[in-house]
């Protein structure tokens, strides 16, 4: 794999900023890509030092963009910068033309992501469906209305306004999953989902909770959990899990 660290100006955010890419070297054809978000005390370099993501992912000839999600929480926040446009606008379009080797394709473009970063990758498979056709969510913190409304200390609770709006508004918003899932009704844009939570860790419940919700919507999901808590001991085994998910049979002999 090619390994680029790139530096470079969003529009959308009106800032320089930085993203990892892995790149097939050996791939004849167009690369299916995964666009990778980090968790809130992450960065975009968390993936590559903390993972094999680099080996699991050349196994696959997948390509993979992990970019700096701040700590916007992958939307558009009330007071801050507009990440979701961001990630789910602006990001494919120019790796699309700054990579040629990247597909162009619905079906050859997936989003995952850990914590923070779940919920960003989930938001991103309903709201902008046209662009990713499979999502990963591990330890996902899927609830943006139960994390908003239970926050009650004072500095935290303006933290989170800044980014989701008014507590008491973020149910049935943009930032609300549940409502996103049940809003996106026609089944060709649905995107297919695998999650994983550890079962001792704080989001659990919002994940069972998803899981519980996207089944009776009728959705595609791959829901797996296993003892495990909020560490990256986990988030390494299981991306490689995700990947033999997201593009089944290939190169599942490679060594590991």
């Amino acid at each position: 794999m090619a390994h680029l660290i790139v530096d470079f100006y969003a529009d959308a955010l009106g800032v320089e900023t930085r993203m990892h890419v892995l790149l097939p070297q050996r791939l004849t054809g167009r690369a299916k890509t995964l666009y990778l978000l980090h968790g809130m005390s992450d960065d975009e370099g968390t993936w590559m030092r903390r993972t094999a993501i680099d080996r699991y992912a050349e196994e696959k000839d997948l390509a993979v963009v992990m970019p700096d999600g701040g700590l916007g929480w992958y939307t558009d926040m009330r007071r801050g910068l507009p990440w979701f446009t961001f990630v789910s606008k602006e990001l494919p379009a120019l790796c699309r033309r700054s990579f040629p080797i990247l597909s162009g394709r619905r079906e050859d473009t997936y989003i995952g992501g850990l914590s923070m970063g779940g919920y960003g990758a989930l938001k991103c498979g309903l709201r902008a469906p046209e662009t990713f056709s499979k999502v990963i969510s591990l330890s996902g913190a899927l609830d943006a209305a139960d994390t908003a409304i239970n926050n009650t200390v004072p500095a935290t609770r303006r933290y989170w306004e800044d980014v989701f709006g008014p507590a008491e508004d973020v149910p049935g918003s943009e930032n609300d999953l549940f409502a996103a899932a049940g809003a996106l009704t026609d089944p060709a844009l649905r995107p297919k989902i695998y999650m994983w939570c550890g079962t001792e860790d704080f989001l659990y419940a919002q994940n069972t909770r998803m899981r519980d919700h996207l089944r009776a919507l009728g959705y595609d999901l791959t829901y797996e959990e296993s003892p495990g808590d909020h560490q990256w001991r986990y988030w390494d085994q299981k991306i490689a899990d995700a990947l033999a998910w997201l593009l089944p049979g290939k190169g599942e002999n490679a060594w590991r």
